[in-house]
């Protein structure tokens, strides 16, 4: 029963419970606190400084995007924060401030389920960094397992937080990446991913998923658990979305001399908020043995934004549920090139931007 639990919270307060049918067992972030950090704080300390580099990190108000984004504050980077206006996001700002006093935080709104607010954010972030460029992206934020519903561009609210807006947001920001690979090097894209990648039934991304089909997609009913529910059914389809975009981007880059790498990563289970408005318990007997901190989980995107050893086109994560960030060999169904055209298209299509590398 592999869960991404990441860094964003949806904005719903639905109360769901994930049941794991085959082993009768709920899971939430409840009574995790006990969980101790076991890979992450030797792994930050062979990271090397990044002064002088700007790095854009989506969802950062708690989990794996808020480590990414202290961590990254630790090592000198000029970390731009694109999050909901909320009281979360002004509350982890002040946390980020107070574990690192002189750390460099640019915060800017972003609404991930309005376009609008996406291109937004994007011409701030443009208009500060037009002369510099960017070294880093760092798609994190996501959803999970939400009611379905349209979001005002009327897409299904997760394929649109967690893929379509970070895809134009990309489109937004190629520019100055380009423009700081040229000067420098070397500049990333990293895209959050999950283990829920492996888990659509068909083996493969769906159409009709990229589509202006928000609340028409299944339903909301949880009952048939992870292995069935539509709200999760939806979940996988954008986490293998994030791997086969990755596989994308790095093959055009490549084909164009690129110096930028498109690099993927997945948490393994870590122990965040991406599912506390589902509601449940935790069987501590269960699942001790098989989770991990959202520090440890958050290797697999800070090793793809900061370590120079990070390869463009690979996938870095727990070989199973938790565990440092290794290389995880890439199925077919996340190289498949009828996919990757598939995405490219309907994702230009949703967001209106016209992405040609």
């Amino acid at each position: 029963c592999k869960i991404h639990y990441s860094s964003v919270k949806s904005k719903r307060s639905h109360k769901f419970t994930i049941r794991n049918r085959k082993k009768g067992l709920k899971t939430s972030q409840t009574n995790m606190d006990s969980l101790n950090t076991i890979w992450y704080h030797d792994f930050a300390k062979e990271l090397p400084a990044v002064e002088g580099k700007v790095f854009v990190i989506s969802g950062t108000t708690s989990g794996t995007g808020y480590v990414a984004a202290r961590t990254t504050a630790k090592k000198g980077g000029e970390v731009v924060l694109l999050n909901r206006a909320s009281e979360r996001a002004t509350k982890a700002l002040a946390k980020l401030q107070q574990e690192v006093p002189n750390g460099n935080f640019v915060t800017i709104e972003c609404d991930l389920q309005s376009f609008d607010s996406v291109r937004a954010a994007a011409a701030q972030v443009i208009s500060k960094y037009s002369s510099t460029g960017i070294y880093c992206v760092c798609w994190n934020a996501g959803i999970m397992a939400t009611p379905d519903k349209a979001t005002i561009d009327g897409y299904d609210d997760q394929m649109q937080t967690n893929h379509l807006s970070h895809f134009l947001l990309t489109a937004q920001f190629y520019p100055l990446l380009e423009k700081y690979a040229a000067a420098h090097g070397d500049a990333r894209i990293v895209n959050h991913s999950s283990g829920g990648r492996h888990m659509t039934p068909n083996k493969g991304l769906e159409q009709k998923y990229f589509e202006k089909n928000g609340g028409n997609l299944g339903g909301s009913d949880m009952s048939q658990g992870m292995g069935g529910a539509p709200p999760f059914l939806r979940y996988f389809q954008t986490k293998l979305a994030n791997a086969v975009f990755t596989k994308a981007l790095h093959e055009k880059l490549q084909a164009k001399e690129s110096k930028i790498k498109a690099v993927c990563a997945d948490p393994g289970i870590s122990v965040t908020s991406l599912a506390d408005h589902m509601g449940g318990s935790v069987n501590m007997k269960a699942w001790a043995d098989k989770v991990q901190t959202a520090e440890d989980g958050a290797m697999g995107i800070i090793k793809g934004m900061i370590d120079p050893a990070a390869e463009s086109g690979v996938h870095y994560g727990p070989a199973s549920t938790k565990g440092p960030a290794v290389v995880n060999e890439a199925k077919p169904y996340e190289l498949n090139p009828e996919s990757m055209k598939m995405l490219w298209e309907t994702s230009q299509t949703a967001t209106g931007v016209v992405f040609d590398l």
